[in-house]
């Protein structure tokens, strides 16, 4: 009979380590899926934030489209003009800005357009100045061509 009862022990013990091994193995790999769980969970965010729309609402068919494939890899573009948030007689930005300096400083300048952004502004300054229609002195920009309004 002793010798069964140490037969017994040895076998419990035995399955014990088994046991015990087996649980240290899944809680590594719990660790594992824990941290690709996050990362995957991460790449769902930045691609949530990044597309334009969402993925439940990209067109199925617009891959079987001969333009979807000469456009791939870039944003397609809406059919309005990029300034259609103007009326169409009202002037530009750019002949704004060229019909505003008259001795104005940039930051007067920056001033008259309220519904621009400064740096929106700038970029017409700018072009002007580079083209020679616009030409700064004193630290004021003066058209040189009269301005069309």
């Amino acid at each position: 009979m002793p010798t069964t009862t140490t037969t017994i022990l040895g076998q419990i013990s035995a399955e014990k380590t088994k046991v015990s091994e087996r649980l240290a193995r899944l809680d590594a790999e719990r660790g594992t899926v824990a941290t690709r769980l996050t990362d995957l969970e991460t790449a769902e965010r930045v691609l949530t934030r990044v597309s334009k729309t969402p993925p439940a609402r990209k067109p199925t068919s617009a891959a079987s489209t001969p333009a979807a494939s000469r456009d791939r890899g870039r944003a397609r573009r809406a059919a309005t003009s990029k300034s259609a948030g103007r009326k169409p007689s009202a002037p530009s930005l750019g002949e704004r800005v060229l019909a505003l300096a008259t001795g104005r400083t940039r930051q007067e300048l920056y001033m008259a357009c309220p519904n621009d952004r400064p740096n929106h502004v700038g970029i017409p300054v700018q072009r002007h100045l580079r083209a020679g229609r616009i030409q700064e002195r004193d630290g004021k920009l003066y058209a040189t061509l009269p301005a069309a309004g």
